[in-house]
């Protein structure tokens, strides 16, 4: 019998995580499956109670929680024999739409009883992993203003994003990639593992976690007005045919700029200096999919 490890982020998102235990009860094989359930109540314990159930020879150990959770819990079993199992209960869940993960619990915990194990790539900033995106400018500069407001969830999200798009101005950047260099003002710059940001907002909708590859999408200054259309062609995956997109797959990629600024790393915010290296490391992370 399998011993799967649940780790929840009991403030993730919105939702109520008092009926969690019922669910794994009601839908995980208990046939096939043995559950421990553990809760976080810091920034940082994923990744320790990850490390300890690796050491106490636990291989699926399952993030229950938003993309930082899965950040965490991805860090602590790359280049493991672990498996990392995902329940979406975020404000964006990105990696989790991007493997079609369900949205619903319940569906969610039975994904595990299938037993389907991918091997995937992850990306590192500065050596810091990520797992669905990492990003400078704008959506940085959110996600540091979002991680700040006492409430959680994709309405908050929405409006904090409203509230810090009219008083933010683009920043100059020196980007070396693919055996050439430019120099060009960036609204934001997102390099991405999986194809979206998360809540199906997809940055990068050709990005494929297998193919060893990093999927750079550079926005440009833009018209105000022109802001609906960038939005509508985020939802419908046609991002990349936008004028102020500019697109491309990467190995490796070398990004400077003027002073150390936030950055974030699957949604979550931190300080980073002048220059930035991203690179891919590829086929490094099991992960449980449908």
């Amino acid at each position: 019998m399998e011993k799967v490890l649940f780790i929840v982020n009991p403030i993730s998102g919105s939702g109520d995580v008092h009926s969690f235990e019922t669910l794994v009860k009601n839908n995980l094989d208990a046939k096939q499956f043995a559950s421990e359930i553990k809760y976080t109540t810091a920034a940082g314990e994923a990744f320790n109670m990850a490390k300890d159930g690796l050491t106490r020879g636990i291989r699926w150990i399952v993030a229950v929680g938003g993309d930082g959770t899965v950040n965490e819990v991805g860090k602590a079993l790359i280049n493991t024999d672990g498996a990392m199992g995902v329940i979406p209960r975020g404000s964006g869940n990105g990696l989790a739409r991007h493997l079609r993960i369900p949205m619903a619990t319940g569906k969610a915990i039975r994904v595990l009883n299938l037993g389907k194990i991918a091997m995937l790539d992850y990306g590192v900033l500065n050596d810091v992993p990520f797992f669905c995106t990492a990003g400078l400018g704008f959506d940085a500069y959110v996600g540091d203003k979002f991680s700040h407001i006492g409430e959680r969830g994709f309405v908050n999200y929405v409006k904090t994003t409203l509230s810090e798009y009219f008083t933010y101005k683009s920043k100059p950047y020196k980007i070396s990639f693919n055996n050439q260099e430019i120099e060009k003002e960036a609204f934001l710059i997102t390099i991405a593992n999986a194809s979206q940001w998360g809540n199906n907002a997809f940055i990068a909708p050709e990005a494929n976690m297998q193919d060893g590859m990093l999927d750079v999408a550079i926005l440009s200054p833009f018209p105000k007005y022109v802001a609906p259309s960038i939005g509508i062609r985020l939802f419908s995956k046609k991002i990349d045919s936008c004028r102020y997109v500019q697109s491309f797959k990467v190995k490796k990629i070398t990004i400077e700029r003027a002073a150390p600024e936030v950055v974030h790393f699957d949604g979550e915010p931190t300080i980073m200096g002048e220059k930035l290296v991203a690179e891919v490391k590829p086929q490094a992370l099991k992960v449980i999919i449908p």
